[in-house]
């Protein structure tokens, strides 16, 4: 296998806007980088064993029952939609005081698994680097931990950025149309997996 192909897709596919860069972000906007790390990793962790998961054979069952794969998809994006909501009607007073749900290790690890964006990436994955012969499973878990190395340090750069915005959003009211503006672009991209 090439490794920096798929070095260089692993990092497409973790900075570029997502859910979970938008989750990350936010929560690191409310609760600080230290606080976000967590729900990071868990995220992390999970689209990687999904890498290695569809290496291992799933990504092949995902390919002969599309429906199983819709399904999935239906569920991330409603679910999804609902967070996006959440986050948009958001009143002022709770954009200071932290009483809005927190981006949670198990959300985190969860919304991997029904996030069409990671599922579409980890297919991808299989489809154009996974190895074929006699130590492919270990080249597949190989994969799995680079991506899992890359997707933690892209995702802090969100989390850091994250941080960055209090300190440019300084007013309740700069506070709110950037949450708004985030709940759109967690909309958006749930959305647009769906009709593509």
């Amino acid at each position: 296998m090439n490794v920096m192909p798929f070095l260089l897709f692993a990092f497409v596919a973790s900075i570029t806007p997502g859910p979970t860069n938008i989750l990350v972000l936010t929560n690191s906007q409310h609760y600080g980088v230290k606080a976000t790390l967590p729900p990071l990793i868990s995220g992390c962790v999970a689209a990687s064993a999904i890498v290695l998961i569809s290496g291992a054979g799933a990504g092949e069952l995902l390919r002969q029952y599309p429906l199983i794969r819709q399904i999935m998809s239906w569920a991330g994006v409603l679910w999804l939609s609902w967070m996006s909501w959440q986050l948009f009607s958001a009143p002022a007073a709770n954009l200071t005081n932290g009483t809005q749900h927190r981006f949670t290790v198990r959300a985190a690890a969860l919304l991997q698994v029904i996030n069409p964006k990671t599922w579409m990436m980890a297919l991808a994955v299989v489809s154009l680097f996974a190895p074929k012969g006699e130590h492919a499973l270990r080249e597949i878990a190989l994969m799995a931990l680079w991506f899992l190395l890359i997707s933690v340090a892209c995702l802090t750069c969100w989390a850091w950025l994250g941080s960055a915005v209090n300190r440019v959003f300084r007013t309740t009211v700069a506070m709110v149309r950037f949450q708004r503006m985030m709940a759109l672009c967690l909309f958006a991209s749930a959305w647009a997996g769906m009709l593509a």
